[in-house]
């Protein structure tokens, strides 16, 4: 294109490839043998191929790899902005099965428990919000940990496994893993998404039970089980980064 880079190292050819919303620099070297994508300290994308690689090839590469790209930037954005805290007081809101939940701070003498969803307002007692935190994530913990017992249950018929259980806690980066003795983690912000996005991460890691890697046996699985997971795969590697915290 009319931006391609001009200085070129000896022996490769550089110019730029736009696959959808994403941009690379194509470095094209004899040196190479197989097709690379890395990402580079400021968040650009570099696409290294032989020089006979043609353009349909590369573009093809680059859209089964695009959610491994999408994570990559998702992790270094991460990184380098600074997370909001979030703030316990009248009206903050706190996502919920991918729904918004205004916080409603009560006196301590008529709060029931420490937190409680009610008439569509998460209620806490006001002597926990100067330390809300913790109160909110266990509240958090326990509702994820029996929601996503029913949805794993819902599941083991159809995808012909037998997980050992669920547990939920922070996983850092990850959504899910599978564990030893058929056990399931999830991440506690597992719950924060809409409930048809952490189905999908549900099912992706019961089909690990079956196949560790993701092979086209481990996705055949997961499409067996749920038709549409591509579209909900798609939605949580472009918005998974933007469910905050706490």
């Amino acid at each position: 294109g009319a931006d391609a880079r001009q200085s070129r190292a000896p022996g490769a050819a550089m110019n730029q490839l736009v696959v959808n919303d994403l941009r690379f620099e194509l470095r094209q070297s004899a040196r190479r043998r197989t097709l690379e994508i890395t990402v580079d300290r400021g968040g650009e994308l570099i696409l290294s191929a032989p020089p006979d690689v043609d353009e349909s090839r590369l573009r093809d590469f680059v859209r089964r790899k695009r959610l491994w790209v999408y994570r990559q930037l998702a992790r270094k954005e991460a990184l380098t902005r600074p997370l909001p805290r979030k703030v316990f007081t009248d009206g903050e809101g706190f996502l919920y099965l991918g729904r918004s939940y205004r916080l409603r701070l009560v006196p301590d003498d008529i709060a029931e428990a420490s937190v409680a969803l009610k008439l569509g307002r998460l209620v806490m007692p006001r002597g926990l919000a100067r330390d809300g935190r913790p109160h909110l994530l266990r509240w958090y913990i326990e509702r994820a940990q029996p929601w996503l017992q029913r949805r794993m249950k819902d599941y083991v018929t159809r995808m012909e496994v037998d997980p050992a259980g669920v547990r939920v806690q922070d996983l850092g980066y990850r959504w899910g893993s599978c564990g030893k003795g058929g056990w399931l983690y999830f991440h506690w912000k597992t719950i924060l998404l809409p409930a048809r996005i952490a189905e999908y991460v549900v099912v992706h890691e019961m089909a690990h039970l079956h196949e560790p890697h993701h092979t086209p046996e481990f996705w055949r699985r997961v499409e067996r089980a749920m038709p549409d997971y591509e579209v909900r795969k798609v939605w949580l590697a472009e918005h998974g980064i933007d469910v905050e915290g706490l």
